[in-house]
């Protein structure tokens, strides 16, 4: 919870942590170097309309919240976060993996894009300071 403060402008209870944590654990991810935690990935699975090819619904991997410490940034600990989550979300069946990003967060954008995510629409003012969102979305194999 202290790397979502540090890093995030959107908190979440410990309610919130421990339930995703409890329901979904191949996908709550936390990265540590010497015990401490410096980053960390949780995620929920959910059904609802699929990003890719025919219409359809399919049970997809939402990245609830990703954040990595700012000293730890730009040295692979959000990739290798994602990653893991993503091999992790056919777990729960999940056919396709999909996130939110601020839409001027162009570093996380990047990074997401070289994972393989493609941004699959814009939610206007997706962000309780009224920034809009991308949408970004891979279908998981």
């Amino acid at each position: 919870m202290n790397v979502n403060r540090v890093c995030l402008p959107e908190n979440y209870s410990p309610f919130f942590f421990m339930d995703l944590y409890e329901r979904y654990p191949a996908t709550f991810i936390v990265a540590e170097q010497e015990s401490a935690v410096i980053g960390y990935i949780m995620c929920r699975i959910e059904t609802g309309f699929v990003s890719f090819g025919l219409f359809g619904i399919a049970k997809k991997g939402h990245v609830v919240s990703i954040a990595v410490l700012p000293e730890y940034q730009h040295k692979g600990v959000g990739s290798a976060l994602m990653r893991e989550a993503m091999k992790n979300m056919p777990l729960y069946k999940a056919k396709e993996c999909y996130l939110e990003v601020r839409v001027t967060n162009s570093p996380a954008v990047r990074m997401y894009e070289k994972l393989g995510l493609n941004v699959v629409r814009k939610t206007q003012g997706y962000y309780a300071d009224g920034e809009d969102a991308y949408v970004m979305a891979k279908k998981l194999s």
